[in-house]
């Protein structure tokens, strides 16, 4: 573990976080010295430029210690943290959850898009909802609607409960236990639709391939959340097939996919008898989002 002297001055506490962090694999260090150092010690960056040289505590120096020693193993910052921001809301982040990331936000904005308003109560499906990020940000955008959001996993709805309760949202939101939407379409046998969107980030990477992605996502995202079988496609087909019965006519499924996927995610959309409805690049320019609706 890093060792930072209490009574160490907050400039040379982030020279010496920078430095133990300039080490491969981590991006930019001088950026996660600095958040860690702020949260560490409570700082804003306003009080950090005002006084450079206020001294650190014992506490603050000894959690600031652990955490550049967990970052320069692999661990990623808001892992360590225990939360990260979407969209201008705190998620806390649990094991059993993926790590939301600014590329996501593309499938909020299409879907957004999608929810046109109308005069009744809109009713939102998320369907693998993790830490509940996507269905919570849409709802605090849409304050006329309802949401439901599904996962396989339990503790990950436990999460997702806890969040929607800790943004004012737990009275506009439920989470349930589910494999996809099986439990929505048995309740609509007859086709009948019932939600006016649907979104899910489902797991879309390779099975052969997790192994070689960042030791940011590999190591510490839940690999349940981002195996998406040996073509990266597994999950699409049930879910759009579903969306075919529990959308009501007219309203869309918005799905995120990888960036060589757009073909194949929208080859199995149209299979099915969705209509493609528009798209939406992440902030790299990938095209990370595509919406289809159920025909009227």
């Amino acid at each position: 573990m890093m060792a930072i002297a209490p009574g160490t001055g907050m400039a040379q506490a982030l020279r010496a976080a920078r430095a133990a962090l300039s080490v491969p694999g981590i991006e930019d260090p001088a950026l996660d010295a600095r958040i860690l150092l702020m949260e560490a010690t409570g700082c804003d960056a306003t009080a950090l430029a005002r006084d450079p040289q206020a001294p650190i505590d014992a506490v603050a120096a000894a959690r600031l210690g652990a955490w550049i020693a967990r970052r320069a193993a692999g661990e990623p910052v808001w892992r360590i943290l225990g939360y990260r921001e979407f969209r201008g809301l705190r998620f806390a982040l649990t094991p059993d959850t993926l790590e939301p990331r600014p590329d996501t936000e593309a499938l909020v904005e299409l879907a957004l898009r999608q929810a046109t308003p109308d005069a009744r109560k809109k009713r939102f499906l998320d369907l693998g909802t993790g830490s509940g990020c996507i269905l919570l940000a849409l709802l605090s955008e849409s304050p006329d609607a309802f949401g439901v959001g599904s996962d396989c996993a339990h503790a990950a709805l436990v999460t997702a409960r806890a969040n929607a309760r800790a943004l004012g949202l737990a009275d506009r939101a439920a989470f349930i236990q589910a494999d996809w939407a099986a439990p929505f379409a048995l309740a609509t046998p007859d086709g009948g639709g019932g939600f006016d969107l649907i979104v899910s980030n489902p797991p879309y990477i390779p099975s052969a391939e997790i192994a070689g992605l960042a030791r940011e996502v590999s190591g510490f995202d839940p690999h349940k959340a981002l195996d998406g079988g040996d073509d990266g496609l597994g999950p699409y087909p049930s879910i759009c097939r579903a969306a075919m019965q529990i959308l009501r006519p007219g309203a869309a499924l918005v799905l995120e996919h990888g960036h060589d996927q757009e073909r194949a995610v929208r080859g199995i959309a149209e299979s099915v008898g969705l209509v493609f409805a528009g798209s939406e690049r992440d902030l790299g320019g990938v095209l990370r989002a595509q919406a289809f609706t159920r025909p009227v």
